[in-house]
């Protein structure tokens, strides 16, 4: 994690910004884990994906504005904007966890299709 990591300020925070980083499975199932118990250290996050992996997903969700993330000496821990995201879309925050809550978890790997239909 760089310590350069930017985290938008509410006023900044952009709708479709923040659909395109809740759009992936993954996304949404740390958003999922962050909004049931607070802040996380980032290797406590169980995904079904590589650590290479995570880390991209919580860029996307941080440059979004949807998570924070902080260093603490080489430990970095990220937690969920839920008061500055209803802050600025009130509402939308809770019917995606509720409607992700209905949906099944992301599989373990996904497969490729190759060729033409």
């Amino acid at each position: 994690m760089r310590h350069d990591a930017r985290h938008p300020d509410t006023d900044e925070l952009d709708l479709l910004a923040v659909l395109h980083a809740l759009s992936d499975p993954v996304r949404m199932q740390v958003v999922q884990t962050l909004a049931q118990g607070g802040e996380h250290s980032w290797g406590a996050l169980e995904v079904p994906v590589a650590k290479s992996t995570l880390s991209h997903h919580l860029k996307v969700l941080r440059s979004a504005g949807v998570t924070r993330t902080r260093n603490e000496g080489q430990r970095c821990f990220v937690d969920l904007r839920a008061d500055d995201l209803e802050a600025r879309f009130p509402g939308v925050l809770r019917s995606l966890l509720a409607s992700a809550d209905r949906s099944p978890p992301p599989a373990a790997s996904r497969s490729t299709v190759r060729g033409g239909v």
